[in-house]
């Protein structure tokens, strides 16, 4: 899980500048209107809008722009049809990647991600041939010097948690069932426990140790994976040292 961690940490970062760009705020608005449109416009009965809306006051996206995410997604105001696809494939070293995307032109979408993949060393993959060696879980970190390890793993666990791992990056790591995410990052937010990161995630079940030259590859394959406009997450089986990832991602 330490390069899941350390890469989260780097993307979070990265998505506070893009958002000046307005990149982040077509990325949630999209994730708004999908999750209004699957479960409602409210967000204190959809926990995947509550947390795009999260999302969006980090981003300190405006308050019109949610609304009006909301209501496209909800059929109250016009808007293009919005599909999610998953892409599947491999990087340099054997590396899995699943890519998600948001679009309105999957053709486009998926002309751009075979590219991006065959520039920079990969190739895309057959559905089902990557995403078997993944999990959808819960992930939370909590800063190591905010909390003693004994009561955070005794409240995660109470509040439904799956594990809680300690990294080498100064964090704890929370694993949760997507039905018990919002219950365990309200169980820490009661206790006034700050949370650093926060999602529902595809999480790789086993890691494959890349360096050098063919990390950079990787690295820089899911960053331009990550640049095109569509894309909403790309989840990775890499274990890069962390070294290279603060190099790559700085």
């Amino acid at each position: 899980m330490s390069g899941h961690s350390r890469w989260a940490g780097i993307k979070h970062k990265k998505a506070i500048i893009d958002s000046k760009r307005g990149r982040v705020f077509t990325r949630i608005g999209r994730e708004i209107a999908i999750a209004a449109r699957e479960g409602g416009g409210n967000p204190e009965n959809n926990a995947r809008l509550r947390k795009a809306v999260d999302d969006a006051r980090e981003a300190n996206m405006p308050q019109e722009n949610v609304k009006r995410a909301i209501q496209k997604g909800t059929g109250e105001i016009p808007g293009a049809m919005i599909e999610e696809i998953r892409y599947e494939g491999y990087a340099a070293g054997g590396v899995a990647l699943l890519v998600e995307v948001t679009t309105d032109n999957k053709n486009r979408t998926g002309s751009e991600i075979r590219g991006i993949f065959s520039e920079h060393g990969g190739n895309m993959a057959e559905v089902g041939s990557v995403s078997w060696m993944f999990s959808l879980k819960g992930y939370l970190t909590v800063e190591k010097n905010k909390v003693r390890e004994e009561s955070l793993l005794e409240l995660v666990l109470d509040a439904g948690a799956e594990d809680m791992r300690s990294s080498d990056e100064d964090l704890y790591e929370i694993i949760t069932e997507p039905a018990d995410f919002e219950k365990v990052k309200k169980s820490l937010e009661s206790h006034s426990i700050p949370i650093l990161h926060h999602e529902i995630t595809q999480i790789s079940k086993n890691l494959v140790p890349v360096t050098g030259a063919t990390a950079e590859k990787v690295l820089s394959l899911i960053q331009a994976l990550e640049e095109q406009e569509d894309v909403k997450t790309v989840c990775s089986n890499f274990d890069i040292p962390k070294e290279i990832l603060l190099k790559q991602g700085s």
